[in-house]
């Protein structure tokens, strides 16, 4: 963790938990998952403040009501079929946003400040649940369960990474238009990569991976053969793309099908990459090499890297943490279409940019902690606050 950001998130975190804390330093001390508290029961909606006052007039207005309350909520997700939300805390339960548990692994999760339970997906069916979690020694799982809507059984690992450092675990889970189950890896934790994991394609680390989870010929999942480096000597064939520090969030245009993903950043800058979705697949996003668009540190300025299309710098007005969000497609909220909203975990502001031009965005909306966004079935969008609220965004204004 930045000694310059110390006091900051001592003063603003709960429970030191930061789940996705940038960091020039060794790992976030592990200081124990605290006793989960239950968390209220939905209530009457409340509301945050509606955005940037000096937006353009015109422009439209978002509000960001509380629906719920959780313990540490990181990651939100809809299953077909089902009028339900899901919320993953931290601590390590699935609920459903009317307080039901359909998943405890309170027990068993490692309680360190970017550990835990960190993902949710269903498959594209609603059969199949899957989450992102560590263990108590640290290795991630990726974990799935059969679901019938009521319980979820017949438990099984699809994946398993173990984890060099308690940091930089990444955490995302989503099933891209083409059925495939993408999952999200950080470098594996410690200032600058000190393992060259971001590089180097004989390791998950540092990556977005790109299976289909299930079992074939004894083995937990197959490897699609259209994956990039399908066949490459030394090369892992899972991987999609490479080049990432830590991936904490990304999220797919259901309407174009590109891939929006956002890196935690280092030292200055926190970026935000775009993979189209004629992509083959194999895009190099630079890290260590270089962070955001500028060399880092002694890596070699060489080509065939992918640009990112949106860099902030870190530290200026509270910045700390990118979180990706998605790109607008819902109904409800027609000035806000063909958009995509993303945000800082620390500066706790919330931005909407034109996908057409990355420049042009702007502050809509304000939350504390914030941790996540989440989709419905419907493409309405959701933020989640570690400190417990879920809010549902809302049109504040017309446009």
């Amino acid at each position: 963790m930045r000694p310059a950001l110390a006091a900051l998130l001592a003063a603003v975190t709960v429970s030191s938990a930061l789940v996705a804390c940038s960091g020039t330093g060794p790992a976030a001390p592990t200081t124990g998952t605290p006793t989960p508290r239950e968390p209220a029961p939905a209530t009457a909606p409340t509301t945050t403040p509606t955005g940037d006052s000096t937006a353009a007039p015109g422009a439209g207005r978002l509000r960001f009501t509380e629906v719920a309350r959780f313990d540490r909520p990181v990651a939100l997700a809809a299953r077909a079929g089902d009028d339900r939300i899901y919320v993953a805390e931290q601590g390590g339960r699935l609920r459903t946003l009317d307080g039901g548990t359909v998943v405890d692994l309170s027990g068993e999760v490692s309680g360190g400040n970017e550990q835990g339970l960190l993902g949710v997906a269903f498959d594209p069916s609603g059969r199949r649940l899957y989450l992102d979690w560590t263990d108590r020694a640290g290795t991630t799982h990726v974990t799935e369960w059969a679901y019938d809507g009521r319980r979820a059984t017949a438990r099984r690992d699809v994946l398993t990474q173990r984890q060099p450092y308690a940091n930089h675990n990444g955490g995302q889970l989503a099933f891209g238009p083409d059925g495939h189950l993408y999952i999200a890896l950080g470098d594996g934790g410690g200032a600058g990569d000190p393992q060259g994991s971001g590089q180097d394609l004989g390791t998950l680390l540092g990556k977005i991976l790109r299976i289909d989870p299930r079992p074939r010929g004894g083995r937990p999942y197959r490897v699609p053969a259209d994956n990039p480096f399908t066949g490459r000597a030394g090369a892992r064939p899972e991987i999609w793309a490479y080049g990432l520090r830590n991936p904490w969030r990304f999220g797919f245009d259901r309407e174009t099908g590109d891939l929006w993903i956002g890196d935690v950043g280092q030292d200055r800058w926190e970026e935000i990459d775009r993979q189209p979705a004629s992509s083959t697949g194999g895009e190099n996003y630079g890290w260590n090499l270089r962070e955001g668009a500028d060399r880092y540190g002694d890596g070699a300025d060489r080509g065939g890297l992918t640009d990112p299309v949106i860099t902030y710098p870190l530290g200026e007005g509270g910045n700390c943490s990118v979180i990706a969000g998605f790109v607008y497609r819902g109904a409800r909220i027609p000035w806000l279409r063909g958009m995509f909203l993303y945000g800082d975990f620390c500066a706790g502001w919330v931005r909407a940019t034109p996908v057409a031009d990355p420049a042009r965005d702007r502050q809509v909306g304000q939350v504390e902690q914030l941790s996540s966004f989440g989709e419905d079935r419907d493409g309405e969008l959701y933020a989640l606050s570690l400190r417990g609220p879920v809010y549902r965004i809302e049109a504040a204004g017309p446009a």
